[in-house]
């Protein structure tokens, strides 16, 4: 509930940003700065929006199938022969599941697997 929270009071000001802009353009003649302020509002809105809130699995989000521990790819479907293990491996910090990273060396596509073992 702490990160929704957190993204929340992030898209909040983002919209604050922008309104200030808005005021600055229509009531001062400060074109420039609430021009800025308007377009930085936007993009902490936006930004925050398209954020993805964990390390998820790429079938799921395409085609809403089951993600494996910790949001990535389901451990018990073999993962795609082009993907290799790399010795990177990481805490999900919204889950606390270790996980390790694959790549698809042909274009640097990422996946990431849950593991087992002490994070």
């Amino acid at each position: 509930m702490g990160l929704l929270l957190a993204r929340a009071l992030v898209v909040l000001g983002g919209i604050l940003c922008a309104a200030l802009g808005i005021v600055i353009v229509v009531m001062t003649p400060a074109l420039i700065t609430g021009v800025f302020l308007f377009g930085l509002g936007v993009v902490v809105i936006v930004g925050t929006l398209i954020e993805r809130m964990r390390y998820r699995s790429s079938a799921h989000d395409t085609y809403g199938t089951p993600f494996g521990p910790g949001g990535g790819e389901p451990t018990d479907v073999p993962m795609d022969p082009r993907f290799r293990r790399t010795d990177e491996r990481f805490v999900d910090p919204t889950t606390g599941t270790a996980m390790r990273v694959w790549i698809d060396p042909a274009n640097g596509e990422r996946r990431y697997r849950a593991e087992e073992g002490p994070s």
